[in-house]
């Protein structure tokens, strides 16, 4: 991949098709689950590939492009999500399915809880749940894909899973009756 960034930093765009082709799922898949919109996270990859583009000549080291590429990607993602102001109620894609449901085909009350709780996440902590649950980052490599510092990082985790777990705990008690007694 060395070899590829270096060829792209030097202009040519075959090279540098060929590391968005290496990229882009992941990306699309990253992109999507902190936007939680298929047309915004499009777009937060459009917007990446052509800031990586315009910018390569400056990367100074080309084993970090993936990380680089990370990201702006999430810068993109949260600059769309701010300009937008709106959020989705997508449903997860399957291919994520896993890491938060032990089956694919699995319980359904529970993936709609998952689904749910992360929607009501803000998208600072979306993209951080993301980064380290999903795409399996450490607090240190997700810090640089969003240029915070490491105990930010770590603090923002800490309040997104938190906040996951209260969404799940409302939603797993019991609707009061309009008495407002449980029975």
């Amino acid at each position: 991949m060395d070899e590829l960034v270096e060829r792209a930093r030097n202009g040519d765009h075959d090279a540098f098709s060929m590391l968005v082709g290496l990229t882009v799922d992941r990306m699309n898949a990253t992109a999507y689950l902190i936007t939680r919109d298929r047309a915004l996270a499009e777009d937060a990859v459009q917007e990446a590939c052509l800031r990586a583009w315009r910018d390569l000549p400056s990367l100074r080291d080309a084993a970090r492009y993936e990380a680089w590429v990370r990201r702006l990607l999430v810068r993109a993602c949260l600059d769309l999500l701010r300009r937008n102001r709106r959020s989705s109620d997508q449903p997860l894609p399957g291919r994520h399915a896993d890491p938060w449901v032990p089956d694919a085909s699995g319980d359904v009350v529970l993936r709609d809880a998952l689904e749910r709780a992360f929607r009501r996440l803000t998208p600072e902590h979306r993209a951080v749940v993301v980064l380290t649950h999903l795409d399996g980052l450490s607090t240190r490599e997700a810090a640089e894909a969003l240029g915070l510092a490491d105990g930010t990082v770590k603090s923002r985790l800490h309040h997104a899973l938190r906040a996951l777990r209260a969404a799940l705990d409302a939603d797993a008690r019991p609707a009061i009756p309009s008495g407002g007694r449980l029975a």
